[in-house]
């Protein structure tokens, strides 16, 4: 299905914003459109570049010209997109590096379920274990060679890069001076999570987009709509989500990989605070066969887990982001997170954390730091 802005979630000033520069024909041809996770901000791009392609606008798309028949599909001749890739497992190492075209099935597959996901899910739908998705130099290549013809369609060309601070610093150089001189009816749309990781050429040639997060009334209002949620509960995830529409999603569903990370973590508390060495090696074996992209997101988890059962001691459900199963965990375990142990358990997490970014052997980083948990969470 294709995006209209009827769809965005919320951001009534930031689409009225982007909506008038269109009709008054003072858009600017690079726009850098950023803010926190789940904001819906790749919905906004995708929906601002179907408005500059529909053929019969009026405050939205029509969804019936033969353009919106093609931006349904996500088809469009003119409209192209740019993302992280990997290389496929079947290649060999002397092929030349992957593009996003490689990739446009899958890419228009999650598209068509929702334009809301995130980077976590795209690797997910991508497969892969180690690898770290890329935009790579080639890419640049291919957005000079379609920029460099004529539109097909007779209109916009537009070009929409979806995380460009995974893009290659050498392909992002190439996109210099197109990006600051773009051929005509040209549009160039970055959306970015982490816009401070995008090389400062490409940042001051592009005008910045900030998208807040989604407003609780907002989230609310879209729970109760698409899940028929009760007020009281749609009230409840709006709150814990704290304006990410991902993490709503995740709130209403445990994930069965979220399931794993809790399991993985109560384990861990569990033989620290028992100090079973025999335990502790079985558990890090577990952990590091999980890969090392898995292996990130479950002490991401972690960190927050800690953070939370911190929090819990407060006695404020307001400030609590936590589904119902871990709850349950941490009515007991949040008394062993406090203010003499919180920051050294972090840092060991974040210590650990590093390591696997630098490739160091999981066995050894997983089982060193789960005999170094036994010190912080006897330190009550």
């Amino acid at each position: 299905m294709g995006v209209f802005f009827k769809d965005i979630i919320g951001q009534k000033e930031v689409i009225e914003q982007l909506r008038h520069c269109v009709d008054e024909n003072c858009l600017a041809h690079a726009l850098l459109i950023t803010g926190p996770r789940g904001n819906g901000k790749l919905a906004i791009a995708i929906a601002l570049a179907n408005y500059m392609l529909c053929g019969n606008r009026g405050g939205d798309i029509c969804g019936t010209c033969p353009a919106c028949v093609k931006l349904d599909k996500f088809i469009h001749s003119d409209l192209h997109f740019v993302f992280p890739v990997v290389k496929k497992k079947k290649s060999s190492s002397s092929d030349s590096a992957p593009v996003s075209d490689d990739y446009i099935a899958e890419w228009r597959e999650m598209l068509s379920k929702s334009a809301y996901f995130s980077y976590d899910d795209w690797l997910k739908k991508l497969n892969i274990d180690n690898q770290q998705p890329l935009i790579y130099e080639r890419e640049s290549g291919e957005i000079l060679h379609k920029l460099s013809m004529q539109s097909r369609e007779g209109g916009w060309k537009i070009v929409v890069i979806w995380l460009p601070e995974r893009m290659n610093e050498t392909g992002a150089n190439k996109l210099l001076k197109i990006i600051e001189e773009p051929p005509k009816n040209t549009l160039f749309l970055l959306v970015s999570e982490e816009p401070g990781k995008i090389i400062p050429t490409i940042l001051s040639r592009t005008q910045r987009v900030e998208v807040p997060r989604i407003a609780r009334e907002d989230m609310e209002k879209e729970l109760s709509k698409r899940y028929g949620l009760t007020f009281d509960d749609a009230s409840l995830i709006a709150q814990q989500s704290c304006g990410d529409w991902e993490k709503a999603e995740e709130l209403l569903s445990l994930s069965d990989e979220k399931s794993q990370y809790l399991e993985l973590f109560m384990q861990l508390m569990r033989v620290a605070y028992a100090r079973n060495i025999r335990d502790m090696k079985a558990w890090s074996e577990q952990v590091a066969a999980l890969g090392r992209e898995r292996q990130k997101r479950l002490l991401d988890y972690c960190q927050r887990m800690i953070r939370e059962n911190f929090i819990m001691n407060f006695k404020n459900d307001e400030m609590l982001y936590m589904s119902q199963a871990e709850r349950n965990f941490s009515v007991r375990f949040s008394p062993f997170v406090n203010e003499n142990n919180i920051f050294g358990i972090t840092e060991e997490l974040s210590e650990a954390q590093r390591h696997i970014e630098q490739n160091v052997n999981a066995k050894m980083v997983f089982f060193d730091m789960s005999l170094r948990m036994i010190v912080w969470i006897k330190n009550r």
